[in-house]
């Protein structure tokens, strides 16, 4: 297993603890910054986010750099984004942070796309790769979840609420890569017909 293979693996362990942090009481109290309270639970799954998200920046960076581009890797980092990123925005609802109506958006695009990435797999044997507006989507939503879970505490002095400009940016990303990736893989459906 290569490095950008064992990143990927890494941020999938993350997802646990991300979760025990924020479902788990064990962190009471609040942490004040800039003025603004963040309970501690979400500012320490806010740093496990941070690290899970640096990982996919990293394991990507380094594959394609040293040509360790692998079908695990093209299946599993995605696998791995959608993971941590789907687990923040249900954790963010439950807060009252972000509107549930986006976040199923979100989740039903999540859902198509991998199972358009599995019904190529079958027809063809390869691995669908992420393509520029899948990543845009998904440093959207890393930056939207970190601000969000941070209460915007970054830009609450200068009052622009840019955790939910980013939430409704990830959003339209969202919705167009999911297009695209029907669009650009529509014969996969015509020959099934």
């Amino acid at each position: 297993m290569n490095l950008p293979n064992k990143l990927t693996v890494f941020r999938i362990i993350l997802i646990p603890f991300f979760i025990l942090i924020l479902a788990v009481p064990i962190f009471s109290g609040n942490v004040t910054i800039a003025g603004t309270v963040i309970p501690n639970a979400r500012w320490i799954a806010t740093i496990i986010f941070v690290v899970a998200s640096l990982t996919d920046f990293l394991d990507g960076q380094i594959a394609r750099r040293n040509n360790l581009v692998t079908n695990f890797g093209k299946f599993a980092d995605p696998l791995a984004d959608k993971m941590l990123v789907m687990t923040a925005f249900i954790f963010l609802t439950a807060f009252n942070k972000v509107p549930a109506w986006v976040i199923a958006i979100i989740v039903c695009r999540e859902l198509a796309v991998t199972g358009l990435r599995l019904i190529i797999v079958e027809n063809d044997g390869q691995v669908m790769a992420a393509a520029w507006p899948g990543k845009i989507k998904t440093s959207t939503q890393m930056l939207a979840i970190i601000l969000l879970f941070l209460n915007n505490v970054l830009f609450s002095a200068i009052h622009i609420p840019l955790d939910q400009i980013l939430l409704y940016i990830c959003l339209f990303f969202t919705i167009y890569s999911g297009i695209d990736y029907f669009v650009q893989n529509r014969s996969v459906f015509s020959d099934s017909f």
